[in-house]
């Protein structure tokens, strides 16, 4: 099968960017099979991500029906590149993938403080792809199945996904009143978050108005399934009686070695009050960044911790188990044999 791959940036027009000087952009980027005469190149920019060769804009390979659609949502401060390990790997088992840059909390742009205090506006940037699809299908209408859609997330992209499923979130992980003496202020990624909440809420309207929206329902019907990788501590800020009325089936997948997001502490704290949830706990000292692509040669020179597994594991090993779990759960409910 040949890869097929397509981006671009649709704008949000109900919610301002940060600097609230236009609209929120939502950068995109589409895997899917292609047809078997279309030409694979490597891309073309330096990267810490290994990533195969893709054909840019090539037509979609005919199927007997149309492919479903993945949504991937990115961890703190990464990209859809992030998750292209999944989403060639689901492209190869029948599925088209579509993974966003979250505005503000993605390393495709500068990073905000407001994109990573605001993690719930993460999951309006997955609705608005589903809601404005006539914009971004173009002539693979009717070869993506819009009416079954299944969401991915990893660490921060889990909780994207969670809030689709119908979680509400109570309370901000890093709000300054939550903080607990001598903690972390702030995710790896930006530190010192915590200390930017209280000039925001003054200073800022669009985040003013994005804080208020917190604890709003972004319940999205159309997702009928969801993987959850790695879920982070975030998750614990979301209402039991939320997760209690979650009805779409879940696989949790987390490293028994995960330091940032322990398993006990987030996953199996998920798992327990979700109902109809599976939690795969994946043993031999893996940590969080298993969930994440392989590291180039300049991935490890500049933060070889994202990209060293334990002695004996294969990380390409670990993303086709994971793929074809996801794959298997995604077909279930797309067939209708999870009810």
């Amino acid at each position: 099968m040949k890869l097929g791959f397509r981006d671009g940036v649709l704008y949000d027009e109900e919610r301002p960017n940060w600097d609230a000087g236009g609209p929120r952009p939502i950068s995109w980027s589409l895997w899917y099979p292609a047809t078997d005469d279309a030409r694979e190149s490597d891309f073309p920019e330096r990267s810490w991500f290994k990533k195969v060769a893709v054909a840019r804009d090539a037509p979609i390979q005919p199927a007997a029906g149309p492919y479903p659609l993945v949504l991937l949502s990115h961890g703190t401060g990464g990209s859809a590149a992030g998750l292209e390990w999944l989403a060639r790997r689901l492209a190869r088992r029948g599925f088209a993938a579509l993974g966003v840059n979250h505005h503000g909390n993605t390393g495709g742009e500068p990073y905000r403080a407001e994109g990573f205090a605001c993690l719930w506006e993460r999951a309006p940037d997955l609705s608005h792809m589903l809601d404005r699809c006539d914009e971004w299908l173009g002539d693979f209408r009717g070869h993506i199945d819009m009416s079954r859609v299944f969401a991915a997330g990893f660490s921060a992209g889990a909780y994207s996904v969670m809030l689709l499923l119908g979680a509400v979130v109570r309370f901000s992980q890093f709000e300054p009143a939550r903080l607990k003496p001598g903690g972390p202020r702030g995710p790896r990624e930006f530190p010192d978050l915590a200390d930017h909440i209280p000039a925001l809420l003054r200073s800022s309207d669009a985040f003013r108005d994005s804080w208020s929206r917190m604890s709003k329902p972004y319940r999205d019907d159309r997702i009928k399934a969801a993987l959850l990788c790695a879920p982070g501590r975030s998750v614990l800020g979301f209402s039991e009686e939320s997760l209690k009325a979650v009805e779409a089936p879940a696989l949790i997948l987390v490293g028994d070695a995960d330091g940032a997001a322990p398993a006990e502490e987030c996953s199996s704290w998920l798992h327990a009050r979700l109902s109809r949830s599976t939690l795969k706990i994946f043993e031999g000292g893996l940590g969080h960044y298993v969930f994440m692509p392989e590291g180039t040669g300049l991935g490890f020179a500049f933060a070889a911790e994202l990209f060293t597994d334990p002695p004996g594991i294969a990380r390409a090993a670990i993303h086709e188990e994971i793929a074809d779990l996801s794959a298997a759960l995604f077909e279930k409910a797309r067939i209708g044999a999870i009810t």
